[in-house]
């Protein structure tokens, strides 16, 4: 079966290297003239199941009015004339209760680490190598407040058998020893072991040229002007090269699904939440973190990615803006510079925004669409990195006809009824 796969972040180049296995003929189009070149180009590298959580919870309403007044919060809202970002922070807000926290984690955390598992596969079979460790993530709690409001957290780990370790202060500095010489500045913090952390644009990049040798097409340099529709059914894709076709067609859109999907009179609550991240020199080895340790307080994950320090963070609702803001970047090397000081060097960072296609409950979208060959791959929100193997492994097999190893019912945009 022919099958056009939309966009060429890291959720479209996993899915075509699945459906490549399976033995279809696959073809990925992108406007970009190369792989992960947005969303999936400088993300904070966490390979976290274990922190797979919605950013919709209990106590966030009142948390983020907090966070909008803190100099360096971790939440920004710069309001725009856009009826769909409304909709999806009222959506959002509706779901910060205990009982849809439980619904929604519980739907995450299957497929993150079912896609860990299928990463750990395919970096087996194929040699892939992307500044990958397996070290773990230790979220970082500056206050016993932070410490002592883990519980719930706690108990889903239980729940689903992730491993997990609860720290005092010593036992974070034996996680990270560059802690040491920040010893003051945290209580304590929560360990994932089972994590890892690697560089997603440069896993992506050498898995789209690995699928290229197992035949899967890309075009490159090729604007999706709009998808056709003819009979209840997906007829083609308008591109700026032409209308291209198939037998099916996989949307891996991230937060542009939205934009290409409602001309066929249907929508996916799907919305840009922007991130951004400063990628920083090592300069001194054991200064840097040995992982990913996510700074609570300020919401940034710092990791260490070969001999660069990747810092990101940052939940800006702003629609499509792509603007760079320097109060952001000014975040990011607070945190950086707060808790590793001789790591990096910070005059000499580079510093990137991205979209984060974000549902308003948390988890992302997989499966079919009214359209019986039009499927999605999306809303993934911080967690794409996280969730790529696994989410393009089930979407593959869903084409394919056959079942997928795990449920993945819950995922499918009909939740939304």
């Amino acid at each position: 079966m022919k099958v056009l796969v939309l966009g060429s972040g890291v959720i479209g180049v996993a899915t075509a290297h699945y459906l490549a296995e399976a033995g279809h003929e696959v073809t990925v189009v992108d406007r970009n003239h190369g792989a992960a070149l947005e969303t999936s180009f400088a993300n904070a590298g966490e390979v976290s199941p274990g922190y797979s959580s919605p950013w919709a919870g209990p106590g966030i309403p009142l948390k983020a009015v907090k966070w909008l007044l803190m100099r360096h919060g971790p939440l920004v809202i710069r309001p725009v004339v856009d009826p769909a970002m409304w909709r999806w922070v009222l959506v959002m807000l509706w779901n910060c209760t205990s009982a849809r926290y439980a619904v929604n984690k519980a739907r995450m955390l299957p497929v993150a680490e079912y896609s860990r598992d299928r990463l750990r596969e395919l970096r087996a079979a194929t040699g892939i190598a992307y500044d990958e460790r397996c070290q773990g993530t230790l979220q970082l709690f500056r206050t016993h407040k932070q410490l002592d409001g883990i519980g719930g957290d706690v108990e889903v780990l239980k729940r689903y058998g992730v491993p997990f370790e609860v720290l005092d202060p010593e036992g974070c500095m034996a996680a990270e020893p560059a802690l040491a010489k920040t010893r003051g500045k945290f209580v304590g913090g929560l360990r994932l072991p089972g994590d890892e952390t690697g560089d997603c644009q440069m896993f992506t990049t050498k898995l789209a040229a690995h699928a290229a040798t197992r035949g899967v097409t890309f075009r490159f340099d090729t604007t999706i002007e709009r998808i056709l529709a003819e009979a209840g059914r997906i007829s083609g894709v308008k591109t700026s090269a032409g209308v291209l076709t198939a037998d099916a067609y996989v949307a891996a859109l991230g937060s542009y699904s939205p934009v290409m999907l409602r001309p066929l009179a249907f929508s996916i609550p799907v919305y840009p939440i922007k991130g951004y991240s400063i990628t920083v020199p090592i300069t001194d080895p054991e200064g840097a973190p040995a992982s990913t340790v996510m700074d609570e307080t300020y919401k940034v994950a710092i990791t260490r990615l070969g001999d660069r320090i990747r810092a990101g963070g940052t939940a800006e609702i702003s629609g499509y803006d792509l603007r760079l803001h320097a109060s952001r970047r000014a975040t990011l090397e607070h945190s950086v510079d707060d808790l590793f000081p001789d790591g990096g060097d910070l005059s000499k960072a580079s510093f990137w925004c991205g979209l984060r296609p974000m549902t308003p409950d948390g988890p992302p979208i997989i499966g079919a669409t009214k359209y019986p060959n039009l499927y999605l791959n999306t809303g993934h929100g911080t967690l794409g990195w996280t969730m790529a193997c696994g989410s393009g492994r089930v979407l593959a097999d869903i084409v394919s006809g056959r079942k997928p190893e795990i449920d993945v019912s819950e995922l499918a945009l009909s939740r939304y009824g």
